[in-house]
């Protein structure tokens, strides 16, 4: 039989799907976890360790070695140590030299040390080819399976070849490389994992700041000036009745916020007849929270309508109903049906129900899986144009809802608006501009604008 016949050749093995020998420094939990996926992926493992003995926690197919004699079995050498450990690795930097370094440490805080972890080791084994990378992936995702928000893993390096090399291994894993460029950019991956909710600070304050104002605005003109002058105990409100106030009041707030950097960006573009110039930085910041100001806004809006299904469920409202009864009977007198008032509350039930829809809307389409899948144009389309229809309906929710109070003397107390007042200054505000601003004479200069035209190119930056 000839030995170069296709079939005999289709049975052999293919050795060049075999994996390259992995080291790994240190046989702490990161360290044991990702030589675990390692081995499930193919690739061989070795540990360098001070002890060589065999311990339950090591992974069984994994073998244990000295420092040097671990490394010169790998090419690549992953140091799963702390930074203040690295120095005993120069006593081992002839056997490192030419070696590719994956570090994969993090610090207890932002900007710990004057260089990043990567270049210090960098600098202690000059010889060496260092590569960061590992460091936003737990232990605990590597064991129990990844999920899509820990996939992502960041890689930067001076030498190209190193970092495919780390990439590859990255993907053998399931897991997603990120090219974030040269060994600069480690700093940056090392205060990653540090940063905690980095773009939710300022509206998680800002809403918090807003909803205590609110509530203590409603507390004082809906229980303590109820007390004061009419001695009735409106305490309970503050379970309930407040909260449900507050609720949507912030809502709407909220999604008007969510839009009005975009009127202010617009008038200011108008104003310098450029888009080449940066925005304040405030501007900037609160351009780019926007996703998460709406977000709150979602949240807000879910409890106002978990509040409101409630409501028929409280003793004050059953009390009431039933006062209203027997006080009809008592008279013998039955109050005829209002169809204004039942046109208005059906008109505002409806606005708020349609509102909800396009704001739950919004917020699917924040979601990445979603916005993914869709394009640019789709993407603008549902942000922007369903968006200000959201807000037009919801601010029409809020005046059918609380117009009324509007010409009431008594609505006014403490000679204070009511809280669904306030409630439509920022909305109806961002609404007329935007009015304004697509306007033919308006919209047309400004989109030229945004096309790159330029009333000064001179004075551009």
């Amino acid at each position: 039989m000839d030995n170069n016949s296709p079939n005999i050749m289709a049975l052999a093995p293919n050795t060049s799907n075999k994996r390259e020998t992995v080291c790994i420094f240190g046989t702490g939990d990161f360290g044991r976890a990702l030589g675990h996926k390692m081995i499930q992926s193919g690739y061989p493992v070795v540990y360098g360790s001070r002890s060589t003995q065999i311990s339950n926690l090591i992974p069984k197919d994994a073998e244990v070695l000295s420092h040097a004699e671990a490394a010169q079995k790998a090419a690549i050498i992953i140091i799963a140590i702390q930074r203040q450990h690295y120095n005993f690795l120069t006593p081992l930097a002839e056997t490192l030299r030419g070696k590719v370094l994956v570090d994969i440490s993090n610090n207890l805080k932002l900007n710990q040390y004057p260089e990043s972890n990567a270049e210090y080791l960098a600098q202690l084994l000059p010889g060496s080819r260092v590569v960061k990378a590992f460091n936003t992936v737990s232990a605990w995702a590597l064991q129990s399976g990844t999920l899509d928000a820990s996939r992502q893993v960041f890689v930067c390096g001076d030498d190209v070849e190193a970092k495919q090399m780390v990439m590859n291994i990255v993907r053998a894993l399931g897991l997603t490389p990120i090219d974030k460029g040269t060994l600069l950019a480690a700093q940056e991956i090392e205060n990653y994992p540090l940063q905690l909710f980095p773009m939710w600070k300022f509206p998680i304050f800002l809403s918090l700041g807003l909803s205590a104002f609110f509530f203590c605005y409603c507390l004082a003109l809906d229980v303590i000036h109820t007390y004061v002058y009419e001695k009735n105990d409106f305490s309970f409100f503050i379970a309930v009745t407040i909260p449900n106030r507050v609720c949507p009041v912030m809502a709407l707030v909220l999604l008007a916020l969510v839009y009005l950097p975009g009127i202010f960006a617009a008038i200011i573009q108008l104003y310098r007849g450029t888009k080449y110039r940066r925005f304040p930085d405030w501007l900037d910041k609160w351009m780019l929270c926007r996703k998460q100001l709406g977000l709150i806004a979602l949240a807000f809006a879910f409890l106002h309508v978990l509040f409101t299904l409630v409501f028929p469920l409280r003793s004050f409202i059953s009390w009431r109903t039933r006062t209203q009864t027997v006080s009809q009977a008592l008279n013998n007198r039955t109050e005829p049906l209002n169809n204004t008032n039942a046109w208005l509350s059906d008109s505002y039930l409806a606005l708020g129900i349609l509102g909800f829809f396009l704001f739950f809307l919004l917020g699917i389409t924040s979601l990445p899986s979603v916005s993914n899948n869709v394009n640019w144009r789709e993407f603008r389309f549902v942000q922007s144009k369903l968006g200000y229809l959201a807000l037009i309906l919801c601010t029409a929710h809020t005046m059918v809802y609380g117009g009324k109070w509007f010409l009431n003397p008594a609505a006014y107390k403490w000679y204070l608006p009511d809280i669904y007042m306030l409630s439509l200054v920022i909305p109806c505000a961002v609404l007329v501009v935007k009015f304004v601003l697509i306007l033919p004479c308006i919209d047309k200069p400004l989109t030229q604008i945004r096309q790159g035209w330029e009333r000064n190119p001179k004075h551009s930056e």
